[in-house]
């Protein structure tokens, strides 16, 4: 089987909340169209997306799985992706893939955590809304549901169809519209016509058309500028379904195939030419006859299976012994088996066209990220990558059986390799490798991943919290290096001022040295003993950040004069001025936001403000539900997870991710700069 064309091709990411639906949907789309004989479920452990040991004893989708199915001459790849908060850096791999992001709500759960944060990183994708589940919501929580869906997220989120009053189908508000029948909530004529208005808006003629002479539009003459207020933001269609009892599911297959954009309708792949602010943008065009360039957005790794690489092709056509370039590789891989994935199934596939969505195995060279091309014409071109949540939540491991150093290195590497939101880091000071990621439950699944892949067993312990130090007042210093013992000596004398830079502006550093003072040749020296007193810090041991350096005078001896003079003094030069700038311990912030039931607010509002966190809002996702949100300080997050499922008795959840830096109050600034002059003392 393969797509006769990419006007065919449909390329869909299933993004949602865990418990929205997304595995059960695939399995339905999937039973529907004859992809499969039945569907499976996740209480037997039988899905087609989730066959990995670790899925199926927690029950949630931990990697993105890709599957396609064919209806009404149509190819459609769909992406089941993975639904917990901690994984949402999994599941965001998968957006530069389609041109079609379909985020799931679920209808008794109402708009969660995951359900904000896919809409917003899916912006630049053609966006729809599938809720799932409306046989076992009322029509007046159908109803409910749609107002927050628009207060959330616009009111351009308009139904495109509405279920009945019993939730036991849908009725099609767009393509036959039954203006007879009756919905659970609203009319299927009023849907009907609000869809309409807001496509013709982009179509001056049309408009004219349809409000001075009445004229009805028929979908065909639609289809247009349906896509262009997909692509544009201008429309979010939301549809309803029931995976379980199959309410919609067809409907959903016609409306993915009729109307959702192919390759060529979508908003184009945002491809750059070059490095950092060099970068240009770069056309690459859903034309099978140029040349192959391709984007690998997930890879997986197995300790037997070997490496597995996803790509979708977005130029060109790609066959089995095509060979292609990784990057800005020099030596090209041959395409030995050009593969299909339905679930852990691997097809082979005889060609594929821009919009495939393709794999190759055991090339180890691969990495997620890469571009796949097969000219050099192609050299230095990237794919803009989504924005992932940064990973605030650490743990320090350290290989529990001796000799296990290296495999444990081996493994995190692989791993970081399949998750943008982990991060792995030596830490000097504590000779630790920490592990950093988006909560406790990310990295208990890394270290389950860790012992049943790779059979390592690890001891963990919690990590140094990563403050950091900055100034809050301008200041200058000057320091001679001297240094005379027979022979050669050293000399070196710099002077520079420190200036405080806004919040997240890093570290600059200026040379306004005049006349030759200190020559240019020693100036990379200066710049290293500066970096090297920002690393250190000046107040708690912490680094240093948001400030500039500019080296504005000093002195040398044309014979004593050498590279670690200059150093030296640069270095301490820099201790002394941001010791005379007021400088400030930073502490890091996490956003935290909890839903949890009605009774239980208090007693969560209580738990954030005993961990000096302050709440900075509010919400009701669902009936009897609430959800919190508050910013915490990340040193006074340990043991939250277990504490809040002790106030709700298991029934919450709850989403942290990186927030800002802000003063640490100055009981605690007091605390650690104690201790670190307790440590310098002591050494």
């Amino acid at each position: 089987m393969t797509p006769s064309s990419v006007q065919d091709i449909r390329n869909v990411a299933l993004l949602g909340h865990t418990g929205s639906g997304k595995t059960s949907l695939l399995e339905a789309l999937l039973a529907a169209a004859g992809a499969i004989q039945n569907p499976g479920t996740i209480e037997r452990g039988d899905t087609l997306s989730d066959q990995d040991p670790l899925e199926k004893s927690i029950g949630h989708s931990v990697s993105t799985t890709a599957a396609h199915l064919e209806w009404a001459g149509h190819w459609i790849n769909l992406l089941d992706t993975p639904g917990l908060p901690d994984l949402v850096g999994r599941a965001l791999v998968a957006l530069p893939a389609v041109e079609t992001a379909a985020v799931l709500v679920n209808a008794t759960a109402g708009v969660e955590a995951v359900t904000r944060r896919a809409m917003a990183a899916a912006g630049d994708r053609c966006r729809m809304i599938i809720v799932n589940r409306i046989d076992d919501t009322a029509s007046s929580g159908l109803s409910d549901l749609m107002r927050s869906i628009t207060e959330e997220f616009g009111p351009e989120c308009l139904p495109i169809n509405l279920p009945s009053k019993n939730g036991e189908r849908v009725i099609d508000c767009f393509f036959q519209p039954d203006t007879e029948a009756a919905a659970a909530f609203s009319s299927v004529t009023e849907a009907h016509d609000a869809i309409v208005d807001q496509v013709v808006e982009l179509d001056e003629a049309l408009m004219e058309r349809y409000l001075e002479q009445g004229q009805s539009l028929d979908p065909e003459q639609l289809h247009d500028p349906f896509e262009q207020a997909l692509r544009e933001g201008h429309l979010v269609p939301v549809c309803f379904v029931s995976a379980r009892t199959g309410a919609g599911i067809r409907e959903l297959l016609d409306i993915l195939g009729r109307l959702m954009p192919d390759p060529t309708e979508g908003n184009p792949p945002r491809f750059v030419k070059g490095e950092g602010a060099a970068a240009q943008p770069v056309e690459v065009l859903p034309d099978p006859d140029r040349h192959a360039v391709a984007h690998v957005f997930q890879v997986q790794n197995d300790p037997f299976r070997g490496r597995l690489a996803l790509f979708r092709i977005h130029q060109g056509t790609i066959t089995p012994n095509t060979q292609l370039f990784i990057g800005d590789a020099r030596k090209p891989f041959r395409v030995s088996h050009l593969l299909r994935l339905q679930g852990r199934e691997q097809v082979e596939a005889a060609r594929g066209v821009p919009g495939d969505i393709c794999a190759v195995a055991r090339v180890d060279e691969i990495h997620r990220d890469a571009v796949l091309h097969d000219s050099h014409d192609e050299d230095r071109h990237h794919l803009i990558p989504p924005q992932y949540p940064r990973p605030v939540f650490g743990l320090a491991l350290m290989a529990r059986k001796h000799g296990d150093e290296q495999k444990l290195s081996e493994a995190l590497s692989r791993m970081l390799d399949e998750d943008p939101c982990l991060e792995i880091a030596f830490e000097p000071q504590t000779r630790q490798t920490v592990v950093r990621g988006l909560g406790e439950l990310h990295l208990k699944i890394l270290l389950d991943q860790l012992q049943g892949r790779w059979n390592l067993q690890v001891d963990t312990a919690t990590p140094a919290v990563p403050y950091r130090e900055t100034i809050t007042r301008t200041a200058e210093a000057r320091y001679r290096h001297k240094k005379q013992s027979g022979g050669s000596g050293q000399f070196g004398e710099v002077a520079l001022r420190v200036e405080p830079l806004p919040q997240g502006a890093g570290y600059e550093f200026q040379d306004e040295v005049k006349g030759g003072a200190i020559p240019g040749n020693f100036m990379p020296a200066v710049q290293k003993g500066v970096q090297q007193a920002l690393d250190d810090g000046a107040l708690a041991g912490f680094p240093i950040q948001d400030l500039r350096v500019a080296v504005v005078d000093g002195k040398h001896h044309t014979v004593d004069s050498n590279e670690i003079s200059f150093s030296t003094a640069a270095r301490q030069a820099t201790l002394d001025a941001v010791r005379a700038a007021s400088p400030v311990v930073l502490e890091p912030l996490v956003s935290v936001t909890v839903k949890a039931t009605e009774d239980h607010f208090g007693e969560v509002s209580a738990e954030f403000a005993g961990r000096r966190g302050r709440v900075t809002g509010t919400g009701s996702p669902a009936p009897g539900w609430s959800e919190i949100h508050a910013l915490v300080p990340l040193a006074e997050m340990e043991g939250f997870e277990a504490r809040l499922k002790s106030i709700c008795a298991g029934d919450s959840e709850f989403v942290m991710s990186a927030a800002d830096y802000e003063p640490a109050p100055p009981e605690v600034q007091a605390r650690l700069a104690s201790a670190y002059n307790g440590r310098t003392e002591n050494h």
